[in-house]
This record gives C-alpha cells, sequence and structure tokens, in this order.
C-alpha cells in the first residue's frame, strides 16, 4: 500500500482534461484541483482514494468556500468520485472509463448528477458495469446518464479531443456554466450486448474536483 508511481502515468494522463475545463471561456471563475493519492490502489473497506477526494473536497473548501464542486473521475478515480459524493460540496460526477463493480452503493447519491462515459471495447473496466450503476441510480431518483464512446479504449487516447470536450462540457453544464442537453438525462441507458458485469480491479488515476 505503498504511494502511488512517480511519475504517476494515469494522474498524466488527466492533466489535458484539467486543461480543457481550465481553458474554457465558461470557466473563467472556476477553480480546478487535483486530488493526489496517498495510497497506491483501492485497499479493499479501506477504500484509501475515497478518503483522498474528502480531504482534498476539505482543503479545497478552506481555500475557495463552500462553492459546488463537479468531480471528474478516471477508472479507479472515477469509483473514489462517485463514493465521494456523499460530500455535501460535490454536485455532480464525471467518470471517465469508471471502475464500477457489481453492488457499487447509489443511495448517498440524492441530488448529485452523475454522468458516465465509456467506450463499450474497454478491456479494463466494463462499460456494462456503468450502465448498471446509472440504471440503479436512476431507480433511486438519482439524475443519473450514460454517454458511449466510440472509441478510446481504456486510457482515452484515440479520439482524445472528444474525450476532452465531452468531459469539459458536462462538469461545466452539470455546475450550470455551460447548456447541457436537453435529453441528457432522460435518454435510455446504452447496453453493451454480449457483456456480463465484471469486478475488474484496474490502475485507476486520480479522481479532480472543481467547485
Amino acid at each position: 500500500m505503498g504511494p502511488p508511481p512517480r511519475p504517476n502515468l494515469p494522474g498524466l494522463r488527466m492533466r489535458p482534461f484539467a486543461r480543457a475545463i481550465a481553458g474554457a471561456r465558461a470557466a473563467r471563475d472556476v477553480v480546478v484541483a487535483e486530488v493526489r493519492y496517498e495510497h497506491r490502489g483501492w485497499n479493499g473497506h479501506r477504500a484509501d482514494p475515497v478518503h483522498d477526494v474528502w480531504q482534498a473536497l476539505r482543503e479545497l473548501c478552506c481555500v475557495a468556500g463552500p462553492l459546488p464542486v463537479a468531480l471528474v473521475g478516471h477508472s479507479m478515480g472515477g469509483r473514489a468520485a462517485l463514493r465521494a459524493a456523499a460530500d455535501p460540496l460535490v454536485r455532480a460526477v464525471v467518470g471517465l472509463a469508471p471502475w464500477c463493480p457489481p453492488g457499487e452503493p447509489v443511495l448517498h447519491l440524492g441530488d448529485t448528477a452523475v454522468v458516465l462515459v465509456h467506450d463499450e471495447a474497454d478491456r479494463v473496466t466494463d462499460a456494462q458495469g456503468s450502465w448498471d450503476y446509472v440504471r440503479r441510480a436512476r431507480a433511486r431518483g438519482a439524475r443519473a446518464a450514460g454517454i458511449a464512446m466510440p472509441a478510446g479504449g481504456h486510457a482515452m487516447l484515440r479520439r482524445a479531443p472528444a474525450w476532452h470536450r465531452i468531459a469539459r462540457d458536462t462538469a461545466l453544464g452539470l455546475l450550470d456554466l455551460a447548456p447541457l442537453p436537453d435529453t441528457l438525462f432522460s435518454q435510455g441507458v446504452p447496453t453493451t450486448p454480449g457483456a456480463a458485469a465484471r469486478d475488474r480491479h484496474p490502475v485507476g488515476g486520480p479522481a479532480r474536483s472543481r467547485p
């Protein structure tokens, strides 16, 4: 359970997403911050990344005040962001190829909006797990949506600009700083033909928080 390696390649992959959000005209008054993990991995019931996100939220609140936050997380960071949505500051979560094992809790979401973005050909985390999460969240009254990407894989390298754009527009839109499609939360949930929900264990990148 040592610290993540340096350089942290999953963390570096998230830098273009942060730049895309920070560089948007609608983000003039947005603070973009990075969560740094103290330990490598999820570590079972310890769920270390979730506590790291909560600590980052406390620090961010001290700096910027109790402003609404949208968390953007990739892979394990997506799972951490979804769990951390229990914090009252979190208004929205954008999960990029998130790790959503069967039975991942949704009751804590409340009014938090959730958008999960996944390439259905991802071989590291299961897109079906994302779509199942969206369905269960909706069944509990949460605003949740799934966006199926035509390419990108787990690292989101193919058609990377499209991934950056969707993450940017969705995060800002969920903070009421940019328009969102009217049908985002009413459209059908994607399906992955022939895919079974699998409890895969990826090495994830950091979630990112921004008020």
